[in-house]
């Protein structure tokens, strides 16, 4: 994601590459952007260079990015998925003090789906039996994807309760899907289907890009892509 990142600034006028971090020092000499941004092993080097970080490193590296980020004030925008609770937890002490944009999934369109799907488990009765369906490449292990479960906890939101059991999630692995989900509601006399299908995972750069130019201008506090659209909790 990082290299997908680095070529879609590239398209768009207001935005630049300041510098990456790489963890491994004898890579840094290795990489090149197309705008000569500085490429180091020096995290607080490379956060002294930006205006707004964007994380999409690994669970393991980014506490480190967290923290760093916290004790520079910079915005920042994290896509990394997989995060346990302590690296949730390092996520919302950073956004005590600084703006913060978290994700599992950084689609536009997928914030968009959510906003539909909320509405629509708000609005239809008990008698729609509520389906998850996602597909995925043959590489991806978790199942169901975070997004699918990111979609599950927007219909318990829009119902007010907390179990999850009565949504059915399906999983598929095949081909370089790069991702597919469909949120089915279904009732004895009715059915009605919301989807969403990535061609390219480019649409998680560009969401990511499209929410750094957002929480670079927001109060400190956790957003997600749904306020990055929505503008939700701006202050």
């Amino acid at each position: 994601m990082g290299l997908a990142i680095i070529n879609a600034a590239e398209h768009h006028e207001d935005l630049e590459i300041g510098s990456v971090w790489v963890r491994d020092p004898d890579t840094a000499g290795e990489l090149s952007t197309p705008s000569g941004a500085l490429i180091s092993s020096n995290l607080e080097h490379v956060i002294e260079q930006a205006d707004v970080i964007i994380d999409f490193s690994l669970p393991a590296a980014t506490a480190s990015v967290v923290r760093a980020v916290g004790q520079a004030g910079k915005p920042m925008v994290c896509g990394v998925s997989g995060l346990d609770a302590d690296q949730m937890a390092a996520l919302d002490a950073a956004a005590a003090s600084v703006p913060l944009v978290y994700d599992r999934n950084m689609s536009q369109g997928i914030a968009v789906l959510q906003d539909l799907v909320q509405r629509a488990a708000r609005s239809l009765g008990d008698e729609f039996a509520i389906e998850i369906h996602e597909t995925h490449h043959v590489h991806k292990k978790d199942a169901p994807s975070g997004t699918a479960l990111k979609l599950g906890e927007a219909v318990l939101r829009a119902k007010d309760v907390d179990d999850g059991a009565a949504i059915r999630y399906e999983s598929e692995r095949r081909g370089e899907v790069p991702g597919d989900h469909d949120v089915v509601f279904k009732s004895p006399t009715e059915r009605l289907s919301l989807r969403h299908s990535v061609t390219t995972r480019q649409v998680f750069a560009e969401g990511a890009l499209r929410a750094a130019r957002w929480v670079i201008s927001q109060p400190p506090g956790l957003y997600g892509m749904h306020d990055v659209l929505f503008d939700d909790k701006a202050g």
